[in-house]
Formats: C-alpha cells, structure tokens, sequence
C-alpha cells in the first residue's frame, strides 16, 4: 500500500492512534449513556413494562439529564470542531515560482513511494516539518446550511468519498541559500518521508482530534468578558484538558513511531549526503543565531529591516568558514548549484522571509513604511550602524543635561559648545574625594563586584561588538559561552544569575561610583520612556494572503531573541557607543559590518580591538587610564566635540 508501508513504527503509529480514537469513542459513549437510559425507561413505560410508583419520576428525571448531557455534549464538539489550530507563520511558495523546487520534491516522494505534500511555505528558522492545514479554519469557509450537525460530525472523522489533502511542507529558508541542491534533497527526505504515515485514515483522524482540543483549549484559556462566558469557557476548558491529558501519551508515542517510519523509509534515498548534509544543518543554525542577533536585531531596533537575511546567512558561514580551522572545507561547496536557483525570483522571496522574521523576532509592522523601511547590506553601515551610535551618543548627554552634569569637570580643560567624551570620562572616573567617601561594604573594603566574566562583559546588544571586541579565533564557539569570554579576571558563576534582569538590581554594586549608578538608572528610565512612546511595532498595514490569520498582532514578537538588558550593560553600550562617534569624528575612523560580530568600528582600515575591557574597567571600576591609553594610541580627541543625532 502506497505510504503506508510495513515498518515497525508505521505499525506502532497506527496502534497509537487506535488508542486516541478509543479514548473519543469512550468520550462519546460516557455522553451517550444518559440518554440511552432515558430510552430505555420510555420504552419500558410505554410497553407497561416499567411503570407504577417512582418510575414516572425517574423517567422525568432522567429524561432531564439525558437532554442537559447531550446540549452540552454537542456544545463541546462544536467548540472543539471550531477552534482554530496553532498554524506556523510562513511564506507561501506558489508552485509558478518555484517549479524546479515543487518538481524535486515530488520526485523526493515518488522515489520515496508517498504522496507528494500539497504545498510549500518557507519559515525564517533552520528546520522543516510537516503541517497539516486541512482544518476549517485554514480553508474556505463552507456554504451556510443552518445545520451544526456538519461540524459535530466531523469530530467522528473524515465523510466518506472525501478526499485526503497531503500536509504542507515547511521549509527553513536558510537552507534553500546555504545548501547545495543534493544536500536539501537528502535532508528533506525523512520530511517529505512523513507524509505516507499521515495519509493513513487513523494517523489522520487522531492527529484532527488532539489538535482540535489542544486548540480548544488554549480558547478557553483566553480571557473572557462576562462571568457567563467565563463559566462556560472554564467548564469547556476543564473537560478538553480532561481528554487532551488522556490522549496526551498516546499521541506523543504516536508521533514517535511516525517520525522513526520515516526515518526508516528515508534511509534508501540519498542516506551517504544526507549525513555530510547534516553538518551543514547545524552549521546553517550556527550562522543564522550569529546573523539575527548580532546584525540584523541592531536594525531593527533602527525602524529598519534587513531584506536578504538569508544571503547574509551565507556571507557569515563564509566568513566563518575563513576564521574558523573547524569550517576548512565547507566554502568548497559552494561551487555546487545553490538550493535557491529552484525559485524563479530568489531575491523577492529573501525579502519575504526577511521581513516575516522581523515580525516574528522583533514585532516589526507587517509592511513597509516610514518608520519600518528596509535597508540592503551596503547601506547598513551607514544608516545602521552609525545611527545607532549617534543616536546612544545623544542619549547618553541628555541624560547627563537633565542630571546637571557640567560640560566638563576638568578645571584645566576649557569648556567647549558642543557633546565630547571627555565630559563622560570624567564624569564616571572614581576620585580620591569619590574613594574616601564611599561607604564601606559589609565586612569592609569596596564594594564587592560582579567579575568580568559575567555577561556584561560582552552586553547583549548586538551594538557593542562594534569595538571588535570579540577575537576571529573564538567564532566557533556558542554565543552563550562568548557572552562570558572577554575578560577572565575575577568574577564567579554565582554572579550571573542575577544580571540581565533588566530592573537594575544586583548591579549597583558593579559600577564605580554612586552617580556612575545614577547616570546608568537615567539610561534605563529614557529607554524605557522611548520605547512606551513608541507606537505599537505590530500595528502595521494588515497583511493580506493565507497565512495573515496565523498569529495574532498581539502576541508578537513570538520568538523574542534576548532578555532585557541590565544597567551596567545599558552604560557599556552608551559609553561604546559615544567612543565610536568620537572616533569616527576626530580620528577618521568609519563604521563597518562584521557579518558575525555586526556593527564594527574601522581605524584605518582594521577593527579596533580590545575596547570592551577598558569601557567596563572604567564603568565598573572608575579608572580610566587603560581607555585613555588606548584612545591616545587610535589617535582618537576625547575633547573634541561630535556630531549627535
């Protein structure tokens, strides 16, 4: 039988849905019973078989039961027939433009034996899977027949003489740029192997089942208006959680026998490529955190989206693979036919995906605008990078303005018009006055400090490699054990856990002085009084097409990419941020873009390097000679004043 073949988990998926739909016939037989007792006490009192005494009551009784039972019984199927089911946001692919992609995905099936997947979408991530969306709220509405019988029905499966829709298949749109056209094939034919177990009736209809109450449920979880609605939707919500943690093991187990079908099934085609072709996945994976967070988040903090994503996936891997010993190799394939050349317009779905990535990770609107254009990778450094560091820059003063900090506490240095860095280098040093009277920290000495190696030492915002921080040889490592690399003295893990937190507690005691404290609490206060008078990010043109109904305006971002960022952090950031601009402005430095590090600073030509230390050692301990050697040495004026946004 086509799809549906004799592997051990295709034969362990179907007993499991068995076992779902046992649990649906046990439901339906529970709301039944009330009602066949009630037919069984009127037949037996119209035959003169039961009557007399207490019967008529019992038959009323009943009776009753029996009709309240099956109104809410059949309220429940309603409920559950007509919750939407979670869909993934995607990038529809239309078979017109990528006829070469439809055709090597249904020769994938045809050598596989299972039935070709009824659509393609792309999704901004690397993974791909299958999705069913054959459900009513996914199609068309049907005509209007006055009968809710149709949609109680459906719960009991397919009708007969209907036809199965084959799922849709999800493609990571990383792939299609970093992958040759042999690597996708391999890596997608366990996928595209998914589809013959899910074309069996029983898969089918258990998979329609517990999706229709997962999705039930997560309704009745919403809140709702009127104590009535609230108590209908808490009893609703009580039995589909009911149901859903009774078919919950089963139809985990199911999916499991599912997936080892396929794998199974898969091994046959293309099984040598597809493990070279795994290293790529993890490698596309690697690449793309590196690009979200590190580039493209910047921008989209500047009201500007980044429109080809996925080239960009492909120049970080690149560069990547020039750094990096453990990449030596992968730049070779790319002589080889590109996954992309399958779309008959790669630029314009780049650019779709792009901008569904920013809606999903930042909350971006749904379309182009004043605020939200996009920017090609030659203008980014200029209208990126260098307007995140003025625009910093400027905050930085404002807030020293509106704390009356003076131009300059030099009292050798004349007062100049215009923003310098002197006067926030001198602002954060620590004084012999600022020493004697600090208090003393409990059991005496300074206050004790979080060590370097916390995450500050590395700011989560992606704008403070700019200083090129970070060191070509640590490319290969994870973000997570980069974010404590920078600085190795001092610092233990227990100090960790309480930065990032965004509310500023915990960090006091890192900063050098108390007004190094209150200028970094003034930094978080104007972000905060910024970005609440911002208008909503998600209140874009409405979006039109089949996936426009797939999340709600509300919930976005989905996938958000870092927490808050501390106090401390927020000061590194603005600090970095002024030193960029005076070196762009007095010592001809320019912006640049490091596709794995993002914004960068260029002196003569190079990234300046080893910046990060300095700004925290000033911050954190109020000495600024280790900056200030630093700057004399890039040729960089602190008391020049720079141009400000």
């Amino acid at each position: 039988m086509t799809g549906m073949g004799v592997e051990v988990g295709a034969q362990a998926a179907r007993s499991r849905a068995l076992a779902v739909l046992r649990i649906r016939s046990r439901a339906l037989a529970v709301a039944l019973l009330p009602a066949a007792a009630a037919v069984v006490l009127i037949a037996g009192g119209t035959t003169g078989h039961i009557s007399g005494g207490h019967w008529g009551v019992t038959r009323w009784i009943v009776t009753g039961v029996a009709v309240v039972v099956l109104l809410c019984a059949a309220g429940i199927a309603l409920f559950v027939a007509r919750a939407r089911p979670a869909v993934s946001p995607t990038v529809q692919i239309a078979e017109d433009s990528a006829p070469d992609l439809y055709r090597m995905v249904r020769d994938l099936a045809d050598r596989l034996d299972v039935p070709a997947p009824s659509a393609i979408a792309l999704t901004p991530d690397c993974d791909s899977w299958l999705e069913d969306r054959t459900h009513r709220a996914q199609s068309p509405p049907p005509a209007e027949s006055g009968d809710d019988t149709d949609a109680i029905r459906s719960l009991a499966g397919p009708r007969h003489g209907r036809l199965p829709v084959a799922p849709v298949l999800v493609i990571g749109s990383p792939f299609l740029w970093w992958m040759r056209v042999g690597e996708l094939r391999a890596v997608l034919a366990p996928v595209v192997a998914g589809t013959g177990p899910s074309a069996h009736p029983d898969i089918a209809a258990a998979r329609r089942f517990v999706r229709g109450l997962d999705a039930a449920v997560a309704v009745a979880a919403e809140p709702a208006r009127g104590p009535l609605a609230r108590t209908v939707l808490a009893g609703v919500g009580w039995v589909t959680r009911l149901l859903l943690r009774s078919c919950r093991g089963h139809a985990a187990e199911m999916e499991r026998g599912v997936a080892a079908a396929a794998a199974e099934r898969a091994q046959a085609v293309d099984y040598g490529v597809r493990i070279v072709a795994q290293e790529q996945v993890g490698l596309a994976y690697a690449g793309w955190d590196r690009l979200l967070t590190r580039v493209a988040l910047p921008a989209w903090r500047m009201g500007r989206w980044p429109s080809r994503l996925d080239a960009g996936v492909v120049a970080a891997l690149t560069e990547l693979s020039r750094r990096d010993r453990l990449a030596e190799g992968f730049t070779s394939r790319l002589g080889e036919r590109p996954a992309c050349d399958l779309l008959e317009e790669p630029g314009v779905v780049d650019e779709a995906a792009s901008l569904l990535a920013a809606r999903l990770f930042h909350g971006g609107p749904a379309e182009c605008g004043p605020d939200w254009a996009p920017v090609g990778w030659q203008e980014y450094p200029d209208e990126v990078v260098d307007r995140t560091w003025r625009t910093d820059a400027a905050r930085l003063h404002r807030v020293l303005d509106a704390q009356g900090v003076h131009v300059t506490t030099n009292p050798t240095t004349r007062d100049v018009d215009g923003p310098t860095l002197s006067r926030v280098l001198d602002h954060l040093t620590v004084t012999a006055a600022d020493t004697n009277a600090a208090p003393a920290a409990p059991g005496g000495g300074r206050p004790e400090r979080t060590g370097a190696a916390g995450p500050a030492a590395n700011p989560a915002d992606p704008t403070e490699p700019a200083a090129g921080s970070t060191d070509a040889h640590e490319h290969h490592h994870d973000d997570e054990h980069e974010q404590h690399h920078h600085e190795g003295e001092g610092g233990d893990d227990g100090d960790r856990g309480g930065v990032g937190n965004g509310d500023g507690d915990g960090d006091e005691g890192t900063l050098g002085t108390e007004r190094t404290a209150t200028l970094a609490a003034g930094l978080s206060a104007e972000l905060a009084r910024e970005e609440a008078a911002a208008p909503m990010r998600g209140g874009g043109t409405e979006q039109t097409g089949p996936d426009r109904t797939l999340w709600d305006d509300g919930m976005l971002p989905l996938f958000p990419l870092q927490p808050p960022r501390s106090g401390r952090e927020i000061l590194a950031d603005h600090v970095t941020a002024m030193i960029c601009c005076a070196a762009m402005d007095t010592a001809g430095a320019i912006p640049g873009l490091d596709w794995l590090d993002g914004p960068t600073l260029l002196i003569n030509g190079e990234r300046a390097a080893d910046l990060t230390p300095r700004v925290l050692t000033l911050i954190e301990d109020g000495d600024p000679t280790p900056l200030r050697s630093w700057l004399h040495h890039s040729g960089i004026r602190p008391e020049k004043p720079v141009r400000l946004v």
